[in-house]
């Protein structure tokens, strides 16, 4: 494959269902709420948000790491992936850190459950957390996500020299998934969230398809075969969640069960290749709010972590809020986003300005 022209474009489409997908793990972390049990895609099929989620920023990553690559060569691209991972990480920090004091204060002043690890070995938790090995409740999607990160360098470049036979890897890793333990023990009586086995796996099929994207141009052409199989799957989700009939082997969340994989990508597959490039609601005012959600899907989720938490709280002592609770957080939600886009407009705008002056070729010049 010749190495790319220009940088990966932005997606309004890919933007504005990132920012769909953040608002639903938003109402689903609420425990309690109708608007998570009912009102969004989860309610109705077997895989939910997380999965997209996934897989989406595996396929961002990939494209992002391979042009790097093709311009400024492999050890660049490293570096460059090295510190997405710091900042990654500093962020599940800044998140544990700062939930564990939430929680702990809700515990002495409203009696809600606490981290009793946390609070009877401190040290220990805090180390633990550090090291991605402590997981208690709401901690686990951002250390899966850095295991991903881990695994994308070694991964793309088996793909650069194996081709698709790199696949090999995460088909193994994801079999193996399958017949370990669904819940792998994590210190303090907590589990891994998401079995890194399943997960990953996950994450760098999205490498692969941003890949794709990258020196073809798309991730899959619009099969008709193709497309009756995935609208099959979608509704046998449908079925299944109606009835409630799948056993934990199938749609198990932990290790990524083989028919909630399946229907993850089969809603994948269905928006590349139905919904295009150019739609036009894409560029509406209301996907133009998630798209802004979406450009900032890592400091948005975990802002939604802390106000998932307390509107849960919230709706177990009054369950009518919700109809603030919802709606108010995915404003906040969004005003936060805007607030992320704006400063990052400013600073770029300066430094533009100051390199203009530094060249003689400011207003003054």
């Amino acid at each position: 494959m010749s190495a790319p022209l220009k940088p990966p474009s932005r997606d309004a489409r890919l933007d504005a269902i990132r920012g769909w997908l953040q608002l639903s793990i938003f109402a689903s972390h609420m425990g309690g709420s109708i608007t998570g049990g009912w009102l969004i895609h989860a309610a109705w099929g077997v895989s939910d948000s997380s999965e997209q989620f996934v897989f989406l920023s595996g396929f961002g990553l990939g494209s992002v790491f391979l042009y790097k690559q093709a311009r400024q060569g492999f050890l660049a691209a490293c570096r460059d992936m090295a510190g997405r991972f710091g900042k990654l990480w500093r962020m599940h920090m800044l998140v544990f850190l700062g939930f564990g004091v939430m929680v702990t204060g809700a515990a002495a002043l409203l009696g809600t459950p606490g981290w009793s690890y946390a609070m009877a070995h401190p040290v220990l938790a805090a180390i633990g957390g550090t090291l991605l090995l402590y997981q208690p409740p709401f901690m686990g999607i951002l250390p899966m996500f850095l295991l991903g990160m881990a695994a994308l360098v070694p991964f793309l470049w088996l793909v650069g020299r194996w081709g698709a036979w790199a696949l090999l890897v995460p088909a193994i890793l994801y079999a193996a998934a399958q017949v370990l333990p669904a819940e792998w023990p994590a210190l303090g009586g907590t589990h891994i969230a998401f079995s890194p086995a399943g997960w990953v796996p996950l994450f760098l099929l999205g490498a692969w398809f941003g890949r794709r994207v990258l020196f073809t141009g798309r991730a899959v052409r619009p099969t008709p075969w193709l497309i009756a199989g995935a609208l099959g799957v979608v509704a046998l989700g449908l079925a299944a969640k109606l009835t409630g009939t799948l056993p934990a082997w199938l749609d198990g969340k932990e290790q990524l069960a083989p028919l909630r994989a399946l229907h993850a990508l089969s809603l994948a597959y269905l928006v590349a290749a139905l919904v295009p490039r150019d739609a036009a609601w894409a560029r509406t005012p209301l996907a133009g709010a998630l798209g802004r959600i979406g450009r900032n899907s890592l400091h948005v989720f975990s802002l939604g972590l802390f106000l998932s938490w307390t509107g849960t709280v919230a709706l177990a002592r009054h369950p009518a809020l919700e109809l603030l609770l919802i709606p108010g957080g995915a404003l906040i939600l969004w005003a936060f986003a805007r607030h992320l886009e704006n400063r990052r407009i400013a600073a770029s705008a300066g430094t533009g300005s100051a390199h203009m002056l530094a060249a003689g070729k400011g207003p003054s010049a």
